[in-house]
């Protein structure tokens, strides 16, 4: 090992849309990948062992302002409910006399992700503070705006400006994210998606993520018009809303558009068809465990697959999720038979990386970001991508442009030997310039 890099060599390299290379070596040097195979070069070698080397993973999308929250909120009532009980949350933080609470959280939810092999960040954020977010995953930052009457959407588009200026002067990656179909009137959610046009910017939504959004499309009424009427956000003349349907248009009009949840397109043919049509700019973000909690099934992923539509994971929140791993999304998908290992790792990290933007990304090839995550499996390994979702699979060290933002307790040796060689030779970059 030099200041020009290190080779690292593991039991399996899963470089994902490659073949696996059992044995395999990876050199890194100045923060990217300069080569991967069998063959161990001509310097020293950093022996990992039985570990499996695999792209860092993607949770292409996220809240990380609650993971502070030590169990998720009560799901009882389904989506409307649980709805509430985030705005009640947010109005406590907002009274709070403590203003580091938010930034805390998003610390704490970018540690987190770092010890469970997460690299590169969806986050969905409803403003943007001055909040350091360190030196740990790279993230892609969805500014959310919401409104119904046009008072809130001049507030709602004067505060999305300022922040994506923010976020440019910083010289990090940001996105657009017009909240939901039953949240963002149909002229709040036009704005918001041309000023994704206009400055070559991803943008998220969360669309047919309940059963109960289409009595409020139809005729105004049902659970969420309480749920409006109850928070004082129900406007006096009732707001233009448009179905699932057409916003998938509208976000595949972007440079990229990422459909979040989709638990029930199963149910809508016209938005699932253009979800098909567009799925070379499109992608769906699936939250597993977060589904399954709020409208008690998984998502249609073979209904995706069938489609050919690309398919990305994310972990939600600790609102609604117990913890922020990518690797037990995989795992909840696998055990119920609805993807095989590869896929699901397929879709937390290739899939993943176009999901946000961030194409360089989800997976090892020479010339890329060296974004990797060793993990150190139980047992034996017959099938490593089997072994990757295990639980009792540990997450030994994860690397970020070949610096280390995470490592195990057992992986003090490779902390100082990746620190000694030096494997990061452009500290200073950042998200926008990748």
């Amino acid at each position: 090992m030099t200041a020009r890099g290190v080779t690292l060599r593991a039991a399996f390299l899963l470089p994902i849309g490659a073949p696996s290379i059992a044995n395999g070596c990876i050199h890194l040097a100045g923060g990217r990948i300069a080569w991967l195979g069998r063959s161990r070069g001509s310097g020293p070698v950093l022996d990992l062992g039985d570990a499996i080397i695999l792209p860092g993973l993607v949770n292409a999308h996220t809240h990380l302002e609650f993971s502070h929250l030590r169990e998720p909120l009560d799901p009882a009532g389904g989506l409307p409910a649980w709805v509430r009980r985030v705005v009640q949350l947010r109005r406590d933080r907002a009274g709070a006399s403590d203003p580091r609470t938010a930034g805390a959280a998003i610390e704490a939810g970018l540690a987190e992700s770092a010890a469970a092999g997460i690299t590169t960040i969806g986050d969905i954020a409803t403003s943007v503070g001055d909040t350091s977010y360190g030196q740990g995953p790279r993230l892609r930052i969805f500014r959310e705006a919401l409104g119904l009457s046009g008072t809130a959407t001049a507030a709602g588009l004067r505060g999305l400006r300022s922040d994506l200026d923010r976020l440019r002067s910083r010289g990090a990656a940001a996105g657009v994210s017009p909240h939901a179909p039953y949240s963002v009137a149909a002229g709040l959610g036009a704005e918001i998606l041309g000023l994704a046009r206009s400055r070559r910017l991803p943008a998220a939504m969360h669309i047919a993520e309940s059963l109960d959004e289409q009595a409020l499309y139809d005729a105004g009424a049902g659970p969420f018009r309480q749920l409006l009427e109850d928070l004082g956000a129900w406007p006096d003349v009732p707001p233009r809303l448009l179905p699932a349907a057409h916003w998938i248009s509208q976000l595949a009009r972007g440079p990229r558009g990422l459909v979040v949840h989709g638990t029930h397109l199963d149910r809508d043919p016209d938005a699932l068809a253009r979800l098909a049509r567009h799925r070379d700019r499109l992608c769906v973000a699936v939250c597993p465990r977060t589904t399954r909690s709020l409208s008690g099934r998984l998502p249609p992923i073979g209904l995706f697959r069938v489609a050919g539509i690309r398919v990305a994971i994310g972990t939600d929140s600790r609102a609604s999720n117990p913890d922020l791993s990518v690797l037990a999304e995989c795992r909840t998908l696998v055990d119920a038979g609805l993807t095989s290992p590869a896929e699901a790792l397929t879709m937390a990290t290739l899939h993943g990386g176009f999901a946000v933007m961030f194409d360089r990304c989800g997976r090892l090839a020479p010339g890329l970001p060296a974004d990797l995550v060793v993990l150190r499996p139980a047992g034996s390994v017959r099938d490593p991508f089997a072994a990757a979702v295990d639980p009792r699979t540990t997450v030994l060290a994860t690397l970020r442009a070949g610096r280390l933002i995470h490592a195990h307790t057992d992986a003090a040796k490779l902390r100082r030997q990746l620190t000694a060689a030096g494997t990061d030779a452009r500290p200073g970059v950042t998200d926008g310039s990748w």
